[in-house]
């Protein structure tokens, strides 16, 4: 029995109250321009990204041993609950409220959801109430830092596992999302292009995965023959195909709208998955290795990563090619991680943000305003300032994730111990952290 702590009681009901006195009372919901057939298009799209997450939990739990299954699967889906509550306080408003010189929105714009149900549409999305496309970025909103559980997997204390998710969410990921998406964000207004996320998401979540794999320091039992196999290998096919499933609705919803531009998305969506599936594999076999189901799985999803910045800018044999580079690349940053000293668990930074890395390069080199006209044509068509910029901001934002996400880290540990003692990593984080086993008593 551990010792009782009220206090993340008191802040909840205190939420609650506040909510009370605070309803968000709509005064006339805003129907011109709303587009039955997009708005059926984005509810679907919106319940396929949060779809995600548990497919998540299932393909992250299944890579780690059998003491921590329960524990790394329950990290992503706290993540839903915590994220979804923190997105309506305040979230939200950080990310697409009233621009602050471009780097972060005005708290008070859409505080407590206030003015999103009779808001006007975004002025991006502009066929769907706003409160759609709000619940829409929550969903990013929270598989992001559920992406980067993967890198401190087997050692993380739950509680500082929480606390470092509202401060992620709050100081790395809404910042970066208002920088890129907003159109007063100042990375928008130099061109950045990131359709789906490829930078705000995948590309935040792999510094960030870093940077916990660097100050939480290996595993105990990391690089020695006491490490324990992937608990179940079945759960990992499972959560690809929910997450190739769900990612349809992250990259194609992009779109905000049942449109042709919509269609190019999710085609190069599963072509590009496809390609890095097998040249994942196909790497391996090169290096004398056997295909393995893990790896046709990790490699599909680095191709789900790299796609996502470029899917709705790229043709679709151009996400052949982007998914084929992908797979490679992560691949041999994976083996290069597994030869160092360095614990990324489930090789989130190789994955996601080496791939997000890839798929942004790549979109400033093959981005063509004839696939999106809100686009301009990238390296391969003639356009140097795209991927100047790209390669611009590629730095910036690495630099502000990792950094960023270090210092949070930091601080979580000041406030409350992020690894968990020697004894609890041995006995296992389910049971340690939770009570709870996957293991049935005859």
């Amino acid at each position: 029995m551990q010792k009782p702590n009220v206090i993340p009681l008191l802040l909840l009901l205190a939420l609650g109250f506040l909510a009370v006195f605070m309803p968000a009372i709509p005064t006339r919901i805003v129907t011109e321009g709303i587009n039955a057939g997009d708005t059926a298009w984005m509810l679907c799209a919106t319940a396929l990204v949060l779809f995600m997450t548990p497919g998540l939990a299932f393909f992250y739990g299944g890579m780690v041993n059998s003491k921590n299954v329960i524990s790394t699967m329950l990290q992503s889906f706290v993540a839903m609950g915590i994220v979804s509550l923190l997105w309506v306080v305040v979230g939200f408003s950080l990310a697409f409220g009233d621009s602050i010189g471009g780097f972060i929105g005005d708290p008070r714009t859409f505080f407590l959801f206030k003015g999103v149900l009779d808001g006007k549409p975004w002025s991006l999305a502009a066929t769907i109430p706003l409160a759609l496309f709000a619940f829409f970025q929550m969903k990013f909103a929270i598989i992001t830092p559920a992406l980067i559980t993967g890198s401190f997997a087997e050692r993380i204390n739950f509680k500082s596992y929480v606390l470092f998710i509202v401060l992620f969410s709050l100081v790395v990921y809404t910042p970066l999302a208002h920088w890129t998406w907003h159109p007063d964000g100042f990375l928008f207004k130099l061109g950045v292009l990131d359709f789906a996320g490829g930078t705000v998401v995948h590309m935040s979540a792999g510094w960030a995965a870093l940077a916990s794999a660097l100050y939480l320091k290996p595993r105990k039992t990391y690089g020695t023959a006491e490490v324990l196999p992937p608990a179940n290998i079945p759960f990992v096919l499972l959560g690809t195909g929910l997450l190739w499933f769900g990612w349809f609705g992250f990259n194609a919803g992009s779109a905000v709208a049942a449109s042709p531009l919509a269609v190019s998305a999710f085609a190069t969506t599963n072509v590009a998955a496809a390609a890095a599936g097998i040249s994942w594999i196909l790497f391996d076999v090169a290096r004398g290795r056997k295909l393995s189901a893990l790896g046709f799985c990790i490699g599909a999803v680095v191709g789900l990563v790299a796609i996502t910045p470029a899917s709705g800018f790229v043709t679709v044999p151009v996400s052949i090619f982007i998914g084929i580079v992908a797979g490679a690349t992560s691949n041999f940053f994976a083996h290069l991680r597994s030869k160092s000293r360095i614990d990324d668990t489930l090789d989130v930074f190789p994955c996601h943000g080496i791939g997000g890395m890839v798929g942004m390069i790549m979109t400033g080199i093959f981005a063509s305003k004839a696939v999106n006209s809100a686009a301009v044509d990238g390296l391969a068509y003639g356009g140097t300032h795209l991927f100047l910029v790209h390669l611009m901001a590629l730095v910036l934002v690495s630099a502000f994730a990792f950094c960023g996400s270090f210092a949070l880290l930091k601080l979580t540990d000041l406030i409350i111990p992020l690894r968990v003692s020697a004894e609890e990593e041995l006995l296992g984080l389910d049971v340690s952290q939770h009570e709870e086993t996957v293991l049935v008593s005859a």
